[in-house]
């Protein structure tokens, strides 16, 4: 597209639908980026984004950045895969926090980002950020490890010339850490990711296969950090990961 704004010829919904599009990469952006990653005016992106938020599909911080409202995100899981797999997962996330106690979670990649179907906890589970509907990196979660692993190879070339946030010490984001650390995921089919996102927690996460053998989700277990040691987290998950990939027609 010509980088000459008066030569935009797309029609009001498609430049709508431009604004929706640019937060397939990111989780959380400015209206100037926006504006930018949709080649769009800023004053055309303010004055769509506002419809956006007023119609509540894009949500604006108290930071001033703007990210996926509930209304937009609800959309996306009345979809028929998606809400199949809240289904199918469903009762064995509550078996897995049956057995841990802990956070429980079923999330699906989302571009550059993991975005959150589901999640089981209680009081005396670590504190998180994470929620129903959430949208974090790929890089510094373990959900989002298991994903990233097994995605097309571009993928990691692509987040890693984002630029992606170091979160806490132990956060990786170059691919001389990462391609490894991905390769050894793939090898032992869990992701083990330590104060990573959130301090003093610790994730274990395993993939979720289709009839097809992709992997379409992944599901994990957050505890506190000085659990970590606990051969009980990755095992779960995995014994889990299995049951619902089975259950949606997986055979090993």
């Amino acid at each position: 597209m010509s980088g000459n704004r008066s030569e935009d010829h797309r029609t009001v919904a498609e430049k709508v639908f431009a604004i929706a599009d640019v937060f397939g990469g990111a989780s959380e952006l400015s209206l100037t980026e926006i504006a930018h990653r949709a080649t769009l005016p800023l004053s055309t992106a303010h004055r769509l984004v506002g419809e956006w938020v007023a119609w509540g599909g894009i949500v604006r911080g108290d930071d001033g950045l703007y990210r996926v409202g509930m209304r937009l995100w609800k959309l996306g899981v009345r979809a028929p895969t998606a809400r199949r797999l809240r289904t199918v997962a469903s009762p064995f996330l509550e078996d897995l926090y049956d057995l841990t106690r802990e956070n429980v979670h079923l999330a699906v990649r989302d571009g550059l980002g993991v975005l959150y179907l589901e999640r089981v906890s209680g009081r005396s589970a670590v504190p998180v950020i994470s929620d129903v509907g959430t949208r974090l990196p790929l890089h510094a979660t373990g959900v989002g490890l298991v994903l990233l692993a097994w995605a097309p190879p571009e993928l990691l070339d692509e987040l890693v010339a984002s630029a992606p946030r170091k979160y806490l010490p132990n956060t990786m984001t170059t691919a001389a850490e990462l391609r490894p650390r991905l390769a050894g995921i793939r090898a032992s089919g869990v992701a083990v990711s330590i104060n990573e996102m959130t301090a003093d927690s610790f994730s274990a996460a395993a993939p979720i296969r289709d009839h097809t053998d992709a992997v379409i989700a992944s599901v994990s277990i957050v505890a506190h950090a000085e659990l970590s040691a606990d051969p009980q987290f990755p095992l779960a998950v995995s014994v889990a990961a299995r049951g619902i990939s089975r259950a949606l027609g997986w055979r090993s």
